[in-house]
């Protein structure tokens, strides 16, 4: 039985690796060097900071909404949108607004900066 529960398990990981991790991981650099990630996660920050400041208690039911959702389904939207999950985790405490929206900024200042497009440098080893 237990064995059969690993094989079911390994069964799973392995077309979760094949099927969804592998061809992601091939689209993110492309999206990163081309600058469509930054601006994905701009346009995703703007609709965050519209949110706080128009209408704070929609950030509340978008908490509870993703909350309600099936545990893979959060998983994913965490691992493909951790920034932002994390900053709308945050928002959602009772901490005193200073800190939060500290806390805010910071993340979504360190993910703009992580996502900007970069010129590809070349070493000067291979520059000859």
């Amino acid at each position: 039985m237990a064995t059969m529960f690993g094989s079911a398990i390994g069964g799973g990981v392995d077309l979760l690796v094949r099927w969804v991790i592998v061809p992601v991981t091939g689209i993110i650099p492309v999206l990163v060097r081309t600058g469509l990630l930054f601006l994905l996660f701009a346009a995703l920050w703007l609709g965050l900071t519209a949110a706080m400041v128009a209408s704070p208690e929609a950030l509340d039911a978008a908490w509870a909404a993703i909350g309600s959702l099936p545990l893979v389904v959060q998983a994913l939207a965490w691992l493909l949108f951790l920034p932002l999950m994390g900053a709308l985790w945050i928002w959602t405490t009772d901490w005193s607004l200073v800190v939060r929206v500290a806390l805010v900024v910071g993340i979504a200042g360190w993910n703009l900066l992580v996502f900007l497009p970069r010129r590809a440098t070349t070493s000067p080893a291979t520059s000859n």
